[in-house]
């Protein structure tokens, strides 16, 4: 069933204004994808803060103009959709991976991270690295660190004396002294 111009150019507008913020697209292809994949494929994308979309090839060109992802968009042929996020590249580029996994019906064809065209293969090293969360608490540890070797060390110091005059009471030094 044809489309109208109309709908068309509303379609257009629609994925223009949704993909201003974005700065992280990821472009795949399917064949023979169920409902049940398809809703869980959308699921997964929602859980790590993105939005999927199927693409009519030539309307996503458009729709993609004067954004970030703009070339990635450009000359795409046959079944296209796409992932797309402001947030987390890293966690969208994860939670697809791990789905296309189970599900060979999908595959990978280009992404754009901040203006950047990926490979596919670029897509699986993104998907290696670690997330934002991850990276905030190993940079939290290494700058509290240098503070809690600190304590320890200043701490160091009474808890010797503690264990010596311990020691020293248990052995009855202190009760020798006293007594001459």
């Amino acid at each position: 069933m044809a489309i109208s111009r109309a709908k068309k150019a509303e379609k257009v507008q629609y994925l223009a204004t949704e993909l201003a913020d974005s700065t992280t697209a990821i472009v795949g292809t399917f064949s023979k994808l169920t409902v049940s994949q398809d809703f869980a494929l959308r699921t997964v994308v929602r859980n790590a803060g993105g939005k999927y979309r199927v693409l009519k090839n030539k309307l996503a060109e458009r729709g993609a103009k004067g954004t970030k992802i703009e070339e990635a968009l450009k000359g795409l042929k046959g079944v296209s959709s796409m992932a797309y996020t402001s947030g987390d590249p890293v966690a969208l580029a994860k939670a697809l991976t791990a789905w296309v996994k189970d599900n060979a019906e999908f595959s990978f064809k280009l992404a754009i991270v901040d203006g950047r065209l990926l490979s596919v293969a670029e897509i699986q090293q993104l998907a290696a690295m670690p997330g934002r969360e991850e990276l905030y608490s190993k940079l939290l540890f290494l700058i509290n660190a240098p503070a809690q070797r600190l304590a320890t060390v200043l701490n160091a110091t009474g808890r010797d004396l503690a264990v010596v005059l311990g020691q020293a009471v248990e052995q009855k030094k202190f009760s020798e002294a006293a007594a001459s």
